[in-house]
């Protein structure tokens, strides 16, 4: 049974998500809705989704929302199982977490490196903007937008480098991650952003070695932020099926 939550922002979504609209823009509404939800937790790790209410609670068809939950398996944050439909990923394993961030270790260092040497200055300005933005979201209760935020910054960066595939692999990482740092305190989020103005100032700089520096070190001490979340048990277990249809993220 889903553990998918009715809250008033669905009654908001499905106003704006029914209204005449173009269908790519349509199609990224509903995606966004169902990517915050799983980000909040307002869509339960290893719940099921139902597309069928989901189409009532949204007011919009049910193609968009399949169409969603396939952009949301390609990142992995959401299964599906013959037979059974969708379920939100379960909960990543410390195994998981660590692996994930010798990964961002590999290519996110050497991002930066690449963006550095790369960038447009109109594209530097776009992540200064981005700091800005993330800046003022900081004091707010949602950890679930600056997550979203500080993704983008991340990967705008892979993109300023011009590998696609570093960009891609990026993307689909951070997805996993935000599904774990559901919760996050302030301070981490104002250690978080004191590292990316340095690495905005180091790309400003075209300083290409200080730049992959500095991510290195950015990225190191997310791992350390996020670690305690596995000592105070969040996570602790490896993730598999709850009953029928459970899938690994």
């Amino acid at each position: 049974m889903s553990t998918h939550k009715s809250d008033p922002s669905h009654r908001e979504a499905g106003e704006a998500l029914s209204g005449r609209r173009p269908s790519k823009r349509l199609g990224d509404g509903v995606y966004n809705t169902l990517l915050n939800e799983l980000l909040s937790g307002a869509i339960e790790p290893g719940s099921r989704i139902m597309i069928d209410r989901l189409s009532r609670t949204l007011g919009v068809s049910q193609s968009p929302i399949r169409e969603a939950l396939l952009r949301l398996e390609a990142q992995g944050l959401v299964t599906k199982t013959h037979l059974v439909g969708y379920r939100a990923a379960e909960r990543m394993s410390r195994r998981q977490f660590e692996e994930l961030y010798e990964m961002r270790l590999l290519l996110e260092p050497f991002a930066a490196n690449r963006c550095a040497q790369l960038a447009a200055d109109s594209q530097l300005e776009e992540l200064e903007r981005m700091t800005e933005d993330m800046k003022r979201e900081s004091g707010h209760d949602s950890y679930a937008s600056f997550a979203r935020q500080d993704a983008a910054f991340h990967e705008f960066i892979a993109a300023c480098g011009g590998n696609s595939l570093v960009q891609d692999s990026l993307s689909a990482l951070h997805g996993h991650l935000h599904l774990f740092r559901l919760r996050f305190n302030t301070q981490g989020t104002n250690e978080a952003l004191r590292e990316h103005e340095q690495i905005l100032a180091a790309l400003k700089a075209r300083n290409h070695e200080r730049a992959e520096s500095l991510m290195k070190s950015h990225i190191s001490n997310s791992r350390e932020r996020l670690l305690d979340a596995f000592e105070d048990g969040q996570s602790s277990a490896a993730p598999g099926p709850r009953d029928e249809g459970a899938g690994r993220p």
